[in-house]
């Protein structure tokens, strides 16, 4: 008798790639990890969902001890650089008497230096989706790494994101002729829309401009207590906000944006896509900080009673 030996395949967990800004947001009350694609990332795992982060911190405590936060959440830090040279990211963060946020961005720290390394063509060809913002590519270094990830990405979402005096409109323009979906809000669009020389008419005028003079055919707007708007080709949704007691609004559009895509990487239809945006967003509103510690079931919950 001949014996045969059964072969396993293993199908590789789908998984999505963040790249930027990992640091430590300093508060009054204390400090917190974030920074936007970080934010995002966080939650894209609290939805199920493999995520590699693509950073850089410092060799020193602090790098240490953001690294070790990261892991004690359940993110690989494998593809976080570290840097001999330059600090791990801190953000000087107050919030105003309608718990709205404000930052001073500590220039020159280990994130502007973020390295193309060979590892790096597999991991960010192989994503389902590849997530940027502007600031990460305030320093040249950086800039140039995320230009090279951005050839070998299949799925590029863009999160405008500006924080000033970090824009560089003309390098905006690069960033949203690369991008197939790009994540803003409406001041945003409209400082977009003033730079290259275009009067802001209506949201659905203004998306459609953008839209054809980018090429980019997904665009998400995001309106805070007024919902947000998926602009998909010709087709507009839209959904507005859900009720809810604001605890602050530290991270409410990164949330939005891992909603979103948690549901875009699945090829979900565009209603349930916005409409998971809108309540994460929503739930991490009503929680303090863009990572507060919580289980998917208690999400669902809230989504559940909420629509």
């Amino acid at each position: 008798m001949i014996m045969t030996e059964d072969v396993m395949t293993t199908e590789k967990k789908p998984y999505i790639v963040c790249f930027g800004e990992v640091l430590w947001d300093i508060f009054p009350e204390g400090s917190r990890a974030g920074g936007a694609p970080f934010n995002v990332a966080y939650n894209v795992h609290k939805m199920g969902i493999d995520v590699k982060m693509l950073s850089k911190t410092g060799k020193d405590e602090l790098g240490e001890k953001l690294t070790d936060k990261i892991k004690s959440w359940g993110i690989t830090t494998d593809f976080i650089q570290v840097d001999k040279v330059h600090p791990t990211s801190t953000v000087i963060a107050k919030i105003d008497e309608h718990n709205e946020a404000s930052y001073e961005i500590v220039e020159n720290v280990a994130w502007d230096f973020i390295d193309f390394l060979p590892e790096h063509q597999d991991l960010v060809a192989n994503a389902e989706a590849f997530i940027f913002g502007s600031l990460s590519a305030r320093n040249e270094k950086t800039r140039e790494t995320l230009l090279q990830l951005l050839e070998l990405a299949k799925l590029k979402i863009f999160d405008v994101n500006f924080r000033p005096p970090f824009i560089d409109f003309e390098f905006i323009k690069i960033l949203l002729n690369k991008a197939d979906i790009v994540k803003m809000n409406k001041a945003e669009m409209k400082q977009i829309l003033e730079f290259i020389g275009e009067e802001y008419k209506s949201e659905e005028e203004s998306v459609s401009f953008i839209q054809k003079k980018f090429k980019v055919n997904e665009i998400i707007l995001t309106k805070g207590s007024k919902g947000a708007g998926y602009f998909v080709g010709s087709q507009n949704y839209s959904f507005p906000a859900v009720p809810i007691t604001i605890a602050d609004t530290v991270g409410s559009g990164d949330a939005f944006l891992a909603g979103f895509i948690s549901k875009r990487i699945q090829n979900q239809e565009p209603e349930e896509i916005i409409k998971e945006g809108i309540a994460l967003g929503a739930f991490i509103t009503s929680k303090s900080g863009a990572c507060p510690d919580y289980r998917y079931s208690e999400f669902k919950n809230f989504k559940d009673s909420k629509f």
